[in-house]
């Protein structure tokens, strides 16, 4: 079972790797960022994966890596907009067009 665990580890670890070229070379900020979100889903499965194939407890960086992975959603979002406050959609519609 230890090794079916970690044959899916290094299958999400190549998908991680293709996430990789969509952060260098994607063609918007949003591309760039998509790309870094796939790969901390990507790291926290890699994580989860091999510690339980190994045995040892290792929920706490995976929930670490999560946390991390939101807050730089939030902070992408909040660069994004036009005053830094927050959705940049939601502040389209409420300009008068």
């Amino acid at each position: 079972m230890a090794d079916l665990l970690l044959l899916f580890a290094a299958i999400v670890l190549l998908a991680i790797a293709a996430s990789l070229t969509r952060i260098w070379h994607g063609p918007t900020a949003a591309d760039r960022i998509m790309g870094a979100q796939i790969a901390g889903t990507g790291g926290i499965a890699v994580v989860l994966l091999t510690s339980f194939a190994a045995g040892q407890a290792a929920l706490d960086v995976a929930l670490v890596l999560a946390l991390l992975a939101a807050f730089a959603s939030v902070g992408f979002v909040k660069a994004a907009s036009p005053d830094g406050a927050g959705d940049p959609e939601e502040d389209e519609e409420a300009e008068p067009r």
